[in-house]
């Protein structure tokens, strides 16, 4: 059992912020990979993360 509510302000800063991470490496990397410039390997990665992090923010609203 946790003490803890997982719904609590922090608890979702926290949770965004792990994902926009993983976002921003997944995106930089393929975009790295690929050779694209520095101005685009940025671009990717933030444009994933905005996906990764606003696609769980919707998916967790529909399960209640």
């Amino acid at each position: 059992m946790r003490g803890y509510d997982r719904n609590c302000s922090f608890c979702r800063l926290m949770r965004s912020l792990a994902f926009t991470g993983v976002g921003m490496g997944l995106g930089s990397g393929g975009a790295y990979l690929l050779g694209a410039s520095q101005e685009n390997i940025m671009l990717s990665g933030i444009f994933v993360s905005t996906v990764i992090v606003f696609g769980m923010q919707g998916s967790k609203n529909k399960r209640r």
